[in-house]
């Protein structure tokens, strides 16, 4: 086999590889704009409670950020090696790369960066997605289609239903059931700063320790592939396994800072309920605050009439 106009020949041109998810882009605006926002009319918030209400809104939207975040990262679980490899079939040609697994609740990533990035006459430098919601199979035949080079390939190989490692149904029915608990955790979530917003505090804290919980669940869910025997992905001599990662350990840390959020909350409006309720602006209704009314008067004459009466007649006319 020789090459056409320096490119593999029976593979199509090299695409752009995929840099940024844009549906982990969209939440992060989303939030982003929340905060401004927020922040915008924070100026009209007169005293001390300008910097607890600031306080409490960034975390607040920081934990919701999080949790719908991880829906769409894929460093769930993750892994990486540098080896000499061949870099595409019909050619013995080695290339020194970095070979890296992500996986998330969605799918796969698959990366590929040579080291240099120029190698071959080529830019070695692919990150390629394999999703759950179509067969893998489908995306791996694609894969094949377009001449992707053979660490890509042999790795995608090994989520397809017919590989004797299993991890297609290992991966893909755990982060269902991790994705489907934690968005039960931000209905949570929601729910807990609507309670926020009324005098009923106690329960709001305990939506904020059911919002932990839930995103523990999840968490339970994707852990169960660790039960399972693991599959070593061997890249020319060097092996690896794909570990736990940055949004387990991540979406790990919100969920223990929700449980502490809502045993604090739950804590202290048992102990102090008022000051809770002036802290978030929800105290119960003031006695004192229909004087704002002004002052009534009474008609004297009224009352003398009354007081001339026999009780009967007073009893009636309250009845009327």
């Amino acid at each position: 086999m020789t090459f056409v106009n320096d490119i593999y020949p029976f593979y199509t041109r090299q695409r752009t590889p995929f840099i940024f998810s844009l549906d982990l882009l969209t939440v992060i605006l989303v939030f982003l704009v929340f905060a401004l926002t927020f922040l915008i009319i924070l100026p009209g918030i007169r005293g001390k409670l300008r910097f607890f209400w600031m306080f409490r809104i960034i975390l607040s939207l920081f934990i919701g950020a999080v949790i719908v975040a991880v829906n769409f990262t894929s460093d769930w679980a993750a892994a990486s090696v540098k080896a000499n490899t061949t870099y595409k079939s019909f050619s013995n040609a080695l290339v020194t790369a970095e070979v890296g697994l992500h996986v998330g609740l969605s799918g796969i990533n698959v990366t590929l960066k040579g080291e240099p990035v120029e190698q071959l006459n080529e830019t070695i430098n692919y990150n390629e997605m394999f999703r759950w919601t179509n067969l893998l199979d489908k995306d791996y035949e694609d894969a094949l289609e377009r001449g992707l080079p053979n660490p890509i390939l042999y790795i995608a190989e090994k989520f397809t239903l017919n590989s004797p490692c299993g991890l297609y149904y290992q991966y893909r029915y755990s982060g269902r059931y991790a994705s489907g608990t934690m968005w039960t955790a931000f209905c949570c979530w929601l729910v807990a700063n609507i309670l926020f917003s009324f005098p009923v505090i106690l329960y709001a804290g305990y939506m904020m320790v059911a919002t932990g919980v839930f995103i523990f669940f999840s968490l339970a869910s994707f852990a169960t592939i660790q039960n399972v025997p693991t599959c070593t992905f061997t890249i020319g001599t060097e092996s690896f396994e794909a570990e736990l990662s940055h949004s387990f350990w991540l979406a790990l840390a919100t969920g223990l800072l929700c449980c502490l959020i809502g045993v604090v909350v739950i804590i202290l409006d048992c102990l102090v309920p008022e000051k809770m309720r002036d802290a978030f602006s929800v105290g119960a209704d003031d006695p004192d605050e229909d004087s704002c009314l002004g002052e009534g008067y009474i008609n004297a004459n009224f009352l003398d009439e009354v007081t001339t009466l026999p009780l009967g007649s007073v009893t009636l006319m309250l009845e009327i």
